[in-house]
């Protein structure tokens, strides 16, 4: 999983990457919410993890603003605010979870493995369907127009976070930190394997949008 952080206490911010990279997580820090609201609406996260006092941006005004740009990334707040009411908030604002500082470090990686393992059970359980394509990820299934298509594990993968995200324009970093999710990879594996799917799906679904990135258009019947 990948995850962002925004927290804007140095040491602890320093401290939680520490260990949930330690864990196998990938983790990228933000310290206000103006940053961080960034990096969260750039769509490759699996995972938020949100302070709720933070500078520029509070927590809260941040997960508004992140749901009501349609995003349904599982959010975690990790906060100094413990009353009922600021939980209510949070919950109402639409975060999934809610810390209360101080908290153990084994706490919070069970939270993460809970929201880790709802966000695999929506992932798996529905069947893409788009135009003539039709992805099944529980299977690793890919039909255009009830026609089988053989897909490698990372074409699998890039096919279904275009999908995903149909409406939208995908940069090559988001592509390239969703799927490989480390600088040991070649950068240019994102024009590769876009290539390599666009050899086994109809033309034209997958549109170069240049000096940026791609983005998935699904043609109107």
């Amino acid at each position: 999983m990948r995850l962002l952080l925004v927290e804007d206490e140095a040491k602890l911010a320093e401290a939680l990457s520490y260990q949930l990279r330690h864990h196998s997580y990938l983790v990228d820090c933000r310290h206000n919410g103006e940053a961080g609201l960034e990096s969260a609406l750039s769509g490759i996260y699996d995972l938020l993890i949100l302070d709720r006092m933070l500078p520029k941006l509070d927590g809260l005004t941040l997960l508004k603003e992140f749901r009501a740009q349609g995003h349904k990334t599982p959010v975690l707040f990790l906060t100094a605010k413990d009353t009922y009411q600021d939980r209510v908030a949070g919950l109402d604002a639409g975060a999934d979870d809610y810390m209360v500082k101080p908290f153990s470090t084994e706490e919070l990686l069970a939270r993460i493995r809970a929201l880790g393992r709802r966000l695999d059970k929506d992932f798996v359980d529905d069947v893409i369907a788009l135009g003539s394509l039709r992805l099944d990820p529980l299977r690793s299934l890919v039909y255009v127009a009830d026609r089988p298509v053989h897909l490698s594990a990372k074409e699998m993968q890039l096919l279904e976070l275009l999908m995903r995200n149909h409406k939208q324009v995908l940069t090559k970093n988001q592509i390239f930190f969703k799927i490989w999710g480390n600088s040991n990879s070649d950068f240019a594996n994102v024009d590769l394997y876009v290539h390599y799917l666009r050899r086994k799906l109809p033309p034209d679904l997958i549109k170069t949008i240049r000096g940026i990135g791609y983005s998935l258009e699904i043609p109107s019947s």
